[in-house]
């Protein structure tokens, strides 16, 4: 139990027993710090009391008056959690960060800031009066200049971020049993690793992010978020805890934390509950991957209620919905979604089956993994390593009365094939495929060894999607650019002169980025008896893609232009995702 101040000072005989009553008696009625009321009244100094503290807690005291710090070295802890556990940051050396307290028996608040920071917390003391003191003035009255301190401020918004984290819950609903040999995995059900892991995953969750990276390098262990599409550092927790992060989420994961040779995959399955708020589910996909310092593992979250199971609401363009919308109501054929990883085909193949999901109709799904459980839909969780592959499954669907089958994906000849067989007797086969552009797609399939005649007769439509960054709403302005420069990158010339861009100013929304929330962009080419005909006579990607476009197809690059002209999304994001 830590000793009262005014015990402490009674017992170095600074002041008496009637002394100390007399102080508490004028905090009582004014308020502050026993301290401060002591100083007051004139019974000690501030000198006084640090010095019957730093003999107390046998740790240096210090002045903070005549200290001036840092805006970087006060940029690693957040005013919330400063105030919180009344300390102050002095300075920070190599991986050592030096705090001001007035009570340095409160190892719990050490160990926090120690979590939160990634450095070893060396605490000072101080009085209560000098620590509030220095609160007001450095985190109420003079914030750290912006653009100095630019990797500072990153750290203050991680800080904050596991700060809020460690009010949310989080419960492993699926939490292993350590296996065999677990003591291999030092530490990793110690409470304060435990804790540091629940925390990222909470604030991983609390941020939207998608993915979390865990990856160790030599000397230190480094976590990053993936949000927006965009990887952000997290925090970067002491070295020495780097086996221990790793063993405790292949625990949760149900991996052999005794294997560190091997790649390993897993799932973690946890309820989440923030504040006052209900709790929710969340899935996370554990792959774990042997690098040259240790495991580097990616968790990648699948929030239920993030997903929109609304064509509607993806992004689609009227028309181009319409086109999407009309190739998935087909009694038969094939409808391919295309893009590179990361890009939303999941989202979309999802939101089609929820259209045409019904007690009429028979929906069978091969997927690896399966992210999100549909009710009504017959999923199948894809194993090669017992042979169900992605063929087999197919074959077995067919068996099984189908009207419409979903292919996670199309990887090789063989499940193309299947695929494509299956579209021509009489189903509807929704998959996705990797190419870059929707009428790259059929040269795909042909380079797959599936036969002209073959893809001709039975691809409907092909779908190609990108994510951008859309601009955060919150602190949108407008961000002209010349007339000439939209001309530039395919505006017509009246959408030129009439086209004004927006862009985030960056805010407290958007954590100083601008951009908040992602857009889709999509390019629908419905196969008309053209396109078909010119399969059929061999006809190259680029024929095929302006032969689409002479019917009516918005390209990826002209669907981010409408997007832009929307103030949806900015003009870089839109250049970085598509080509002219």
């Amino acid at each position: 139990m830590p000793v009262p101040l005014g015990d402490i000072l009674v017992r170095a005989q600074l002041i008496t027993r009637p002394q100390l009553d007399t102080a508490i008696e004028h905090q009582r009625a004014r308020g502050g710090e026993l301290d401060g009321a002591l100083v007051a009244l004139g019974f000690v100094t501030g000198d006084d009391v640090a010095a019957a503290l730093s003999r107390q807690f046998r740790v240096p005291s210090v002045d903070l008056a005549r200290v001036e710090i840092d805006g970087g070295v006060l940029a690693l802890i957040p005013p919330a959690t400063a105030r919180k556990y009344r300390l102050v940051p002095l300075s920070c050396c190599g991986a050592t960060l030096t705090v001001a307290v007035a009570d340095p028996t409160n190892v719990s608040a050490l160990d926090d800031v120690a979590f939160m920071t990634g450095c070893n917390v060396e605490p000072v003391v101080a009085p209560g009066t000098a620590v509030a003191d220095a609160l007001r003035k450095y985190y109420e009255q003079s914030a750290p200049r912006p653009g100095r301190q630019a990797r500072r401020d990153a750290s203050v918004r991680e800080g904050a971020a596991l700060a809020a984290a460690a009010e949310a819950d989080v419960e492993i609903l699926q939490d292993a049993e350590d296996p065999a040999g677990a003591s291999a995995g030092r530490g990793a059900d110690e409470a304060p690793v435990v804790r540091l892991v629940n925390r990222l995953l909470a604030s991983a969750i609390q941020q939207g992010a998608s993915d979390v990276h865990v990856e160790p390098y030599d000397g230190e262990l480094r976590i990053r978020f993936r949000i927006d599409g965009q990887l952000r550092n997290a925090t970067q927790p002491p070295a020495h805890l780097r086996e221990a992060v790793t063993s405790r989420l292949k625990v949760m994961a149900r991996l052999d934390i005794t294997e560190r040779r091997l790649p390993q995959d897993g799932r973690i399955k946890l309820r989440f509950r923030a504040g006052a708020g209900g709790a929710r589910e969340i899935d996370l996909r554990v792959s774990c991957l042997p690098t040259l310092f240790g495991e580097r593992i990616v968790l990648r979250l699948l929030d239920r209620e993030r997903l929109a199971l609304d064509l509607t609401h993806l992004g689609f363009e009227a028309q181009s919905l319409q086109r999407f919308e009309a190739g998935i109501r087909g009694a038969w054929g094939m409808v391919l979604v295309t893009g590179p990883t990361g890009s939303g085909k999941t989202s979309t193949l999802y939101s089609s089956i929820a259209r045409l999901n019904a007690p009429a109709v028979n929906i069978m799904t091969a997927e690896d993994p399966v992210e999100f459980n549909l009710p009504g839909v017959n999923q199948v969780q894809i194993r090669e390593q017992i042979g169900l592959t992605f063929a087999a499954a197919l074959r077995s669907f067919l068996r099984q009365d189908p009207n419409v089958i979903l292919v996670g994906e199309i990887r090789d000849a063989e499940t193309a094939e299947v695929a494509v067989k299956a579209a021509l007797t009489g189903h509807l086969v929704l998959s996705t495929l990797h190419t870059n552009d929707a009428p790259g797609t059929v040269a795909r399939l042909l380079n797959m060894g599936i036969e002209a005649f073959l893809v001709a007769g039975s691809l409907n439509l092909v779908c190609a999607q990108r994510l951008v960054r859309g601009v955060c709403q919150a602190c949108a302005e407008p961000a002209p650019m010349p007339p000439e420069a939209l001309a530039g990158i395919g505006f017509s010339e009246r959408a030129a002169a009439e086209t004004v861009p927006r862009r985030g100013r960056g805010c407290g929304a958007c954590d100083g980025t601008g951009y908040r929330g992602r857009v889709g962009l999509f390019e629908v080419m419905a196969l008309s008896p053209a396109l078909r005909g010119m399969i059929l006579a061999g006809a190259a990607s680029h024929e095929l893609g302006r032969q689409a476009r002479e019917e009516g197809m918005l390209t990826l690059r002209q669907s981010g232009l409408q997007k832009v002209a929307a103030g949806a999304t900015t003009v870089e994001e839109v250049l970085r995702e598509t080509s002219a």
